[in-house]
């Protein structure tokens, strides 16, 4: 069994709902034909053609800042990719809405890239972040929300219909989880704790969270 299983699905879409107070040659095609379509200047018209460009769900919407609005794929660390390239300048994301991944390893693969690129993350108001974004959110090295925001988090389940806890706590695949949350500055009780907290909803369900229930366990800006 792999490590990270990369049909290991985080993504919201449920009816039951918990409250706490508390790259392929098709896809770089793709990326090459959406890269080769802007071009950039300091420029007003500079600034139009980057607010149209588009990198899967991600969009340009300044010269410093993009959009999250989708799921994250398998495909989207190289489309993140072709968009750093493209707009090197970028120092913000703001997360509109993120119902999750269908795909674990490219999920923590595009959190290390935002954090090694050194962006901030930001969710506004009315902003949703759920399941495997709030990964995403995590990797900022500056995090803000609004008190509107929202955060939803469920556990994972694997191509075999597998949750974390069918596993051992020493599993590689739950170790994983662990080992990014220590990354993005957590203490170690704090990413056990929060892991925990993400476990103990099944995946068809979700516990809905505030900004305020994040930063007890990372803080916020």
């Amino acid at each position: 069994m792999d490590a990270m299983k990369t049909a290991s699905v985080r993504h919201v879409i449920t009816a039951a709902c918990l409250s706490l107070s508390p790259a392929n040659a098709w896809a770089n095609a793709t990326i090459n034909a959406e890269t080769e379509a802007y071009g950039w200047s300091d420029s007003a018209q500079g600034v139009r053609q980057a607010s149209a460009a588009q990198f899967g769900p991600f969009r340009v919407v300044a010269g410093d800042r993009i959009e999250l609005n989708g799921s994250v794929t398998s495909r989207t660390p190289a489309q993140f990719g072709a968009l750093l390239r493209t707009y090197p300048h970028i120092r913000q994301i703001d997360i509109i809405d993120c119902p999750g991944t269908d795909d674990d390893d490219a999920n923590l693969t595009l959190a290390r890239m935002i954090r090694k690129a050194g962006l901030a993350t930001y969710v506004p108001s009315g902003g949703s972040v759920r399941s495997g974004g709030v990964e995403i959110f995590l990797a900022g090295v500056r995090r803000r929300a609004d008190a509107a925001a929202e955060f939803a988090v469920h556990s994972w389940l694997d191509e075999d219909g597998l949750e974390p806890d069918d596993f051992s706590n020493d599993d590689p695949v739950n170790r994983a989880y662990i080992a990014y949350y220590r990354e993005m500055g957590m203490t170690e009780e704090k990413a056990r704790a929060f892991y925990a907290l993400t476990n103990s909803v099944p995946h068809d369900e979700a516990l809905y969270l505030k900004p305020q229930d994040i930063a007890a366990y990372l803080p916020l800006d």
